[in-house]
């Protein structure tokens, strides 16, 4: 069953394929890098994503991007012009945003209790919080870094009261990590409830447009919500992004194929996208 504990061993591996791409280092090579034996690396990458470390990394390339991107006019405008998302998982299909009023923004958070948990996830330990109207963020916790994740979370509710409370958040965690042996089918609406202005709410509403597998450079997404020439802040509204993966902006990258920064961390990013690309018929467990 893939868990938090096997991310770290991932995350590895990831920045020394990344680091020795241009050597394409053997198994063997990556093995020994690690301090693990050949077969260890081969079933931890297969339990993890179904595929060899060598076949992972192909996905990572800016080959990939590009290629992805090179469908864009076709595969991602069909989808748009059809109404879809694609065929992707729950974020796809069950996240409604109910933004709060220019007031309440204002206010940050003022009067609202946030609650919030840790929880494993295939890319890591995962904080979720929020309140009885919602989820309000969903971000990936480094080891050691437990205090950083928390006070990303309040810089962001400023004015809000926090309470430790796992079993408060622990349904949106199921619902978004479906655990080993959960059955697949329609799930269990996920109401998110963001503070962000109203570009950054419909930046991150045209994220969920993005096809689960495919890339969008922030050119194209600051067309798709109505600024062509607002790359720039649209990029700022992407960075913002308080929930990861569920509101996907992992999912943008730069123009010409470069995957660009993210917020959890580049090495993270090219996991999302890689997993995604060679596993997106797989049902993501924690």
């Amino acid at each position: 069953m893939e868990s938090s504990s096997s991310y770290p061993q991932i995350e590895r591996a990831l920045r020394y394929l990344q680091d020795h791409r241009m050597d394409q280092p053997s198994l063997d090579e990556l093995a020994s890098a690690l301090g693990y034996s050949p077969s260890h690396i081969q079933r931890v990458f297969q339990d993890w994503v179904g595929i060899s470390p060598k076949a992972f990394l192909q996905y990572l390339t800016v080959d990939y991007a590009k290629a992805r991107l090179a469908e864009a006019d076709s595969v991602m405008e069909a989808a748009y012009a059809s109404g879809l998302s694609g065929p992707g998982r729950l974020h796809d299909h069950f996240v409604k945003i109910e933004a709060m009023t220019p007031g309440e923004y204002k206010q940050g958070g003022a009067g609202v209790t946030v609650r919030w948990g840790i929880f494993p996830s295939p890319f890591g330990d995962a904080l979720l919080a929020g309140s009885e109207r919602g989820l309000s963020f969903l971000g990936f916790v480094d080891a050691g870094q437990m205090d950083r994740a928390l006070d990303d979370l309040m810089g962001r509710w400023p004015r809000a009261d926090f309470v430790e409370d796992s079993p408060f958040v622990e349904g949106w965690w199921q619902s978004i990590f479906p655990q080993h042996g959960q059955q697949t089918g329609p799930c269990e609406t996920v109401p998110v409830f963001v503070r962000g202005t109203p570009f950054q709410v419909q930046v991150w509403e045209g994220l969920l447009r993005i096809p689960e597998g495919q890339l969008c450079p922030y050119g194209k997404l600051a067309e798709m919500v109505g600024n062509p020439k607002g790359s720039r802040a649209v990029g700022s509204a992407v960075g913002a992004n308080p929930i990861s993966y569920l509101i996907p902006c992992h999912r943008v990258i730069q123009k010409m194929g470069v995957i660009g920064n993210y917020h959890w961390g580049r090495v993270r990013k090219k996991a999302l996208i890689g997993y995604e690309a060679s596993g997106r018929q797989r049902r993501l467990t924690a």
